[in-house]
């Protein structure tokens, strides 16, 4: 994807996120919806996830600044803090905790501060999306599963990681969910 394609999908994805959002009540915001994955005891709110897919741009962003810094390991999903190789099992645990550790922090906040927090971390993605030459969105970031693995389809999955989180959370709404 070229920078204008990935700047309209997230400009798009976003507006049509947050007129779904604006659309629950106060009641169904603070509803339980999804089962944590870190933790089965801990319920997500419509509200935790948005705040989990502020901390997965910012996340994102993070990878490939270190990308572009030259680090080898830019996403540091498939080993340890030793170089130690993780399992499937222990990528999944651990991107679970962190995911879990970011949404307790926010935990509380209103949707206007859960759309300020998302507003902070998509200022950050269309500020390195800016920054970016073609040639680098082209890049491969090394480690990446999300979409294509290019720089540009990590930073453009924004918004199919918001579209799939409104699936669950919708499903949870309306009594559909596991």
């Amino acid at each position: 994807m070229n920078r204008i394609e990935i700047e309209m999908k997230l400009s798009r994805d976003r507006a049509g996120l947050l007129e779904r959002f604006a659309a629950l009540s106060a009641d169904e915001l603070a509803r339980g919806v999804t089962r944590s994955e870190h933790d089965p005891e801990v319920v997500w709110t419509p509200l935790d996830h948005l705040a989990h897919l502020a901390g997965i741009e910012r996340a994102f962003n993070a990878m490939i600044r270190r990308h572009l810094a030259g680090d080898a390991n830019p996403v540091g999903l498939t080993s340890d803090a030793s170089g130690a190789p993780r399992s499937r099992e222990q990528i999944l645990a651990a991107v679970h905790a962190s995911n879990e550790r970011f949404v307790a922090e926010h935990r509380g906040g209103d949707l206007s501060a859960m759309v300020a927090l998302g507003e902070e971390a998509r200022a950050e993605t269309l500020a390195l999306l800016a920054s970016l030459t073609e040639e680098q969105l082209a890049e491969a970031l090394p480690g990446a599963p999300w979409a294509d693995g290019t720089v540009g389809g990590v930073l453009a999955t924004n918004g199919d990681h918001g579209r799939q989180h409104w699936s669950w959370l919708r499903a949870g709404l309306e009594g559909r969910a596991g």
